[in-house]
């Protein structure tokens, strides 16, 4: 498929604006991102590209006093593997307990949970907040025998993590179809099993669960629309972990979750994103 590759240029040029675009980026069909000295590369499939909610996203971006040009080109035909071990990817350890890496690194530390992906062009690295706020959750909960669900699986570390924590079975669903091909290439390359990954999105969960935990990375608009189909899909004690916002989200997020039956637990902060952990 041919990418367009774009060069944002952002002022101020700081980590928090560089990760806030990425994800309003994201909300409007790009798929990976680089970080450049100026702002961010991004790429997008060019049958996916919309011009008018590209300009609509960036005006309406949600840190006031930021000034966001770009330009665009085809992207040439790349080994993208190659591009994030130059460019962007590069191990990380979560809570001394978790390492995330590609299949070219090497001396990686030695920690409890080694996990392996293929990044290529996928969300998912464990390197944004909302993903390593999440293997935090799941790294200090009691996982073993509990059903899981990965709603918007991206790349599956997630499910990947809750796997190997014991969670069984598991159930990783994601609306993009590449995101569903590199799932199982990932799931493939850290040697486990009992993780049914599908395509689909909220409406395919009919007839599946109940399950024990729900962990949903995704953006607040669409957690609000789904919210209530994820409740479906829980029992009394069910817990449900949601993130892809940001702290001043919350109680617009937690008012639709107490509608649904939903008893707020805690959260945890990065940087403005959060996670918030709920129960049933």
């Amino acid at each position: 498929m041919k990418y367009l590759e774009f060069a944002f240029r952002t002022v101020p040029c700081t980590e928090t604006v560089n990760d806030i675009l990425s994800a309003v980026l994201g909300e409007v069909g790009f798929e990976s991102f680089i970080e450049q000295a100026d702002g961010i590369a991004a790429y997008i499939q060019k049958d996916l590209y919309n011009e008018a909610a590209l300009k609509e996203a960036i005006i309406n971006f949600p840190l006031p006093d930021t000034q966001i040009n770009y330009t665009y080109q085809e992207a040439e035909d790349k080994d993208w593997n190659e591009e994030w071990e130059k460019n962007f990817f590069q191990p990380i350890v979560i809570g001394d307990r978790c390492v995330i890496h590609s299949t070219f690194h090497h001396d990686v530390p030695k920690v409890e949970y080694d996990i392996v992906i293929n990044p290529q062009m996928a969300f998912g690295t464990g390197h944004h907040e909302t993903t390593s706020l999440i293997i935090g959750e799941l790294l200090d909960n009691d996982l073993q025998g509990k059903s899981l669900l990965d709603m918007g699986c991206g790349t599956s570390i997630l499910a990947i993590l809750a796997r190997m924590r014991g969670a069984v079975p598991c159930t990783a669903i994601d609306i993009d179809e590449w995101c569903v091909r590199n799932s199982i290439e990932n799931i493939e390359l850290n040697d486990v099993d009992k993780i049914d990954v599908s395509q689909g999105d909220a409406s395919s969960l009919t007839g599946k669960g109940p399950f024990d935990v729900i962990i949903a990375n995704i953006n607040r608009n669409i957690l609000l629309n789904d919210m209530k189909q994820y409740v479906h899909c829980m029992h009394p004690g069910s817990e449900l972990y949601m993130s892809g916002f940001y702290v001043d989200d919350i109680p617009v997020i937690q008012a639709e979750a107490e509608r649904n039956g939903l008893r707020f637990v805690h959260q945890r902060e990065k940087n403005r994103w959060v996670v918030v952990k709920f129960m049933l």
